[in-house]
């Protein structure tokens, strides 16, 4: 995002500015970061795919936190069914998942270019209807104050994680249930939902 920003001769934003719109959709967060500069429509234009086109640059560097792929499975051989709401593109998405062969892992994808962006419920409550699920059944597990912002909104349950974006006192006091420190511990949190062999 600051690349974005000196890219189109604009001042960038700070770390802090930039970690506090992480989860909302690329368009929002622009003119969040823009304030007042947002009233001049070439500059959202610029920005916007001045961040498109140093993400794309940077997707090769992506890397998977420790344990991801094992405790999805472990997940899913427990019985549950996992899907997910990002701020990110659908096609950006769908590179992710291709890169780090998720994509099967997951029975629904929520995007903030097909919906709205959170702190907004409607990645979640969409999720829930298309896979049959309640309130109660349902749990947010996300880095940032606005996927705990978007379970609250949505009346569900939601886990922070400390090792992303936002600190694990913050996730807190928004009112995640519970946070974990390492991906793994997530396993701690979901049981098997039926019995083993």
């Amino acid at each position: 995002m600051q690349q974005a920003f000196s890219l189109a001769g604009l001042q960038p934003p700070s770390d802090a500015e930039v970690s506090a719109i992480i989860g909302m959709s690329l368009h929002s967060a622009v003119l969040a970061l823009l304030g007042r500069r947002a009233e001049n429509p070439a500059w959202l234009e610029q920005v916007i795919e001045g961040y498109r086109d140093s993400y794309r640059d940077s997707e090769s560097m992506v890397r998977l936190f420790p344990h991801v792929s094992e405790t999805l499975e472990a997940l899913r051989e427990r019985g549950y069914w996992l899907g997910v709401v990002t701020g990110k593109s659908h096609p950006g998405l769908l590179r992710v998942l291709d890169t780090f062969k998720l994509a099967d892992q997951f029975l629904v994808l929520r995007t903030a270019d097909c919906t709205h962006s959170k702190p907004h419920p409607a990645m979640v409550l969409e999720c829930m209807h298309e896979m049959g699920v309640t309130c109660g059944q349902t749990v947010v597990v996300g880095d940032a104050l606005f996927d705990v912002q978007m379970a609250r909104a949505a009346h569900v349950r939601s886990i922070g994680v400390s090792f992303g974006v936002a600190a694990g006192s913050e996730l807190m006091a928004a009112g995640a249930q519970v946070v974990v420190d390492h991906f793994a511990e997530l396993l701690e949190h979901f049981p098997p939902l039926h019995s083993q062999p």
